[in-house]
């Protein structure tokens, strides 16, 4: 899964997550994911595979802010 096909996944279920700060909305989105699965609306290997994608994203981030 990549990171544009997690924001779509979110926009389907009408969560927009946007503070300005991408680091703040990474950790939003977590916790959104983490609401998903404990009310069945995603399984575990959903879970597993979006937050895989949010850890690649974040890095991403943090390779970026080191240039």
């Amino acid at each position: 899964m990549t990171y544009l096909e997690l924001l779509k996944h979110l926009r389907d279920y009408h969560a927009v997550i946007y503070t300005g700060s991408q680091e703040a909305d990474l950790e939003l989105i977590t916790e959104e994911l983490r609401e998903q699965h404990q009310l069945g609306i995603i399984d575990d290997s959903f879970l597993m595979e979006a937050l895989t994608a949010v850890a690649v994203k974040k890095n991403a981030l943090k390779k970026h802010e080191r240039k």
